[in-house]
């Protein structure tokens, strides 16, 4: 039987990529979203068969949800070899705002809490056959901090630091974690930003190249390279250059568009 690939997030950008990219493989599909009928459409849309593709419709954010979703997916699919928590939010807050708490917190819920809630269902079964790959979907904003990005860079940074404390747990148990950053990606989250977007990458050609990573099974990778070479830099700025290369830099929209 052909192997099964988890993915949240895949009723579009990355997600859904990442999803056509595993098919284009030979791989069966666990489809994981908000938007279930979404899902369903693209994939008959795309022409998947039926019997090698399955969708199930749940808010990452709801622990519950997602790992009964996750359960679910054991029981009528069997168990994934790769398991990819792509599902994410990006809003723009402002810290002395009340309402953007608000945003702030929904963002944690999705991105962290949500992220450990999908790999949670997977961990035992995975233990006991001895393989799996758990693949958490970052971002090189979560390497520093960006003016107006406050929740989302938090959110990220927690998702690099979550991966790498689970692939030391579980390093003797066979189960690969892998962490990859993505850079700018041309998908309908970031064609709204506001400020320039150095090297661009085609969804399609990110999909492709986080294939070959997970596959090679490498710990953590930045997409695109370039970006890895700009994320080395920002390490090493010191605060007070750091903080002058940001001056003025224009803010991501906050929740309702401003």
């Amino acid at each position: 039987m052909a192997p099964l690939a988890f993915i949240t997030g895949a009723s579009s950008g990355i997600g859904q990529a990442l999803a056509w990219r595993y098919h284009q493989a030979g791989w069966r599909l666990a489809l994981v979203a908000r938007r279930g009928a979404e899902m369903a459409q693209w994939a008959n849309g795309q022409g998947i068969p039926e019997g090698q593709w399955q969708a199930y419709a749940a808010d990452v954010a709801d622990i519950d949800a997602i790992v009964a979703a996750g359960a679910q997916c054991i029981a009528q699919q069997g168990l994934p070899q790769v398991v990819i928590a792509n599902a994410g939010i990006s809003v723009g807050v402002d810290s002395a705002l009340r309402e953007d708490l608000d945003v702030i917190a929904r963002t944690y819920a999705v991105n962290n809490v949500g992220l450990a809630a999908t790999f949670q269902p997977f961990i035992a079964p995975m233990r006991a056959r001895g393989s799996g790959t758990l693949v958490g979907i970052a971002s090189v904003a979560g390497i520093r901090g960006l003016p107006g990005h406050g929740a989302y860079c938090a959110s990220k940074a927690a998702v690099i630091s979550y991966c790498e404390t689970l692939r030391g747990e579980l390093r003797a148990s066979g189960i690969k974690v892998v962490t990859i950053a993505p850079g700018y990606i041309d998908t309908p989250l970031t064609r709204e930003n506001r400020y320039a977007m150095p090297f661009l990458m085609k969804a399609q050609d990110f999909a492709d190249a986080a294939f070959r990573t997970i596959e090679a099974g490498r710990s953590y990778r930045v997409i695109p390279w370039q970006m890895g070479v700009v994320a080395k830099l920002l390490r090493v700025l010191p605060d007070p250059v750091f903080d002058r290369v940001l001056a003025g830099r224009p803010r991501k929209h906050r929740q309702g568009g401003h």
